[in-house]
């Protein structure tokens, strides 16, 4: 098992660690509840830096990225961010990711943490226009500093003015006494504002010590992947591996709108086909309408007691005090206000199908 470069920090603040995507992270510090509310409230910050980030780069950079991701990343600027997914071949998605434009001629993928070794060579088997690659996974670390007070705690420690940063948009420049070189990005994955920090390994614990500084005004605390998870259900985010993974149309997952057929991508035929066609089934929200606590597996049924989907993450809602859930349903009962019903244990008890975000600021 790997660890990030913050391991150390999160051993001495009494962190519970748990094995996740090939890393010892942290999963709480204390109160998984606790956490959660401090990134709704004020400011949490999480180490994240079990992400993968690949460079591209050269003249036909941008042409891998077209071939390989679904968005249009033409469409990028410099400080910009993008949203996309790469699809297989097969009608899946091999992973979802951010890309940025560092330059002209260069990019940076963001990948999830499981899947850095399979984005990589699939990568590189399509690079049949020699662009430049390099997997800088292990040279960087990653920080999430979320909520609505996160803001005016990194304001201390940058000269970049984040209220001029809009929503996916980065800047470079200073963190603390780093003095260049770090990215500021206006990204997240807890629908509660905030900036991501990437830094090299070897500043990563100064800037952490420097940040639970500037943030002890507002009370910040450390979260980990308890809290994380929470937060990005009650916002409707898909998570890979939970709600979309290499066997889960990206159409069905409601991936259209970054699905950009301007382009030629990896099976944009089939990708087009289905969605000019319609999905069989949908990704869709849920709320509990009685006592109960969805989880990833359960079945959910009509009326009738047929089972018409499937829930693929699923919890307690610390901010709303009830169960929500996501799950691939039938399209025919994916429509907002549908009942259905859910099978946990022996019991089968009443939810409602609902448009995420299941929480709103």
């Amino acid at each position: 098992m790997k660890k990030t470069a913050l391991y150390e920090k999160h051993v001495a603040l009494g962190a519970k660690i748990v094995s996740f995507s090939g890393y010892e992270m942290p999963v709480r510090y204390g109160s998984e509840l606790e956490e959660h509310h401090a990134v709704r409230k004020s400011v949490g910050m999480f180490d994240v830096s079990h992400m993968g980030e690949f460079l591209v780069k050269g003249p036909k950079a941008l042409d891998l990225i077209q071939k390989v991701s679904s968005n249009d990343a033409s469409k990028l600027n410099v400080g910009k961010v993008q949203y996309s997914y790469m699809p297989n071949a097969t009608g899946g998605i091999v992973d979802d990711l951010l890309v940025y434009m560092l330059k002209p001629e260069e990019y940076m993928l963001v990948v999830n943490a499981g899947n850095i070794q399979k984005d990589w060579d699939w990568i590189v088997q399509h690079n049949d226009v020699e662009a430049e690659l390099e997997n800088i996974s292990d040279n960087v670390s990653l920080l999430a500093v979320q909520g609505p007070k996160a803001e005016k705690v990194i304001q201390k420690l940058t000269n970049t003015d984040l209220s001029s940063l809009s929503y996916y948009t980065f800047s470079k420049g200073n963190i603390g006494t780093i003095t260049d070189g770090a990215i500021i990005s206006a990204t997240g994955y807890t629908g509660s504002g905030g900036v991501e920090i990437y830094v090299y390994n070897e500043f990563a614990g100064q800037v952490w010590d420097e940040i639970m500084k500037a943030g002890e005004e507002f009370d910040i605390k450390p979260a980990g992947l308890g809290a994380r998870d929470t937060l990005r259900l009650e916002m409707g985010y898909a998570l890979y591996g939970n709600d979309i993974d290499d066997t889960t149309s990206p159409i069905e997952a409601g991936l259209g709108w970054i699905t950009k057929f301007t382009k030629d991508f990896v099976n944009t035929e089939n990708l087009k086909k289905q969605k000019e066609d319609g999905a069989a089934k949908k990704l869709a929200g849920f709320r509990m309408e009685e006592k109960g606590i969805p989880r990833s597996g359960y079945d959910l049924l009509n009326e009738n007691d047929e089972i018409i989907g499937r829930v693929t993450s699923g919890s307690m809602s610390p901010s709303l005090g009830v169960g929500i859930g996501m799950g691939y349903v039938q399209s025919k009962f994916a429509s907002p206000d549908t009942e259905l019903l859910i099978a946990i244990r022996k019991r089968k008890l009443k939810v409602k199908i609902v448009k995420p975000p299941f929480y709103k600021a």
